[in-house]
């Protein structure tokens, strides 16, 4: 529909998008850490803090290094979204 008010043929926007709610506070961490690695995983920048887009600087300040590095830990995006729809 949004394409038709714009006057514009087939899929210009929204392709392979999807929106779902936070699932429980795991799935909350391991996208939080997700999506601050995203910049990092790209080879964009070395280290979250880098990336002057993200909000993995005030992240950081406001939660401290230490509980960043247990929340890396204990929520890994190596298994991001793995078992989410079981």
């Amino acid at each position: 529909m949004w394409n038709e008010e714009e006057g514009m043929r087939g899929r210009k926007c929204w392709h392979r998008v999807s929106d779902r709610a936070m699932r429980s506070e795991a799935h909350f961490w391991a996208t939080m850490n997700y999506v601050h690695h995203n910049a990092v995983k790209h080879g964009y920048v070395e280290q979250w803090a880098e990336w002057p887009w993200s909000s993995a600087l005030e992240f950081l300040r406001e939660t401290g290094r230490e509980d960043a590095l247990k929340l890396w830990k204990e929520f890994p995006i190596g298994d991001y979204g793995l078992g989410w729809d079981d």
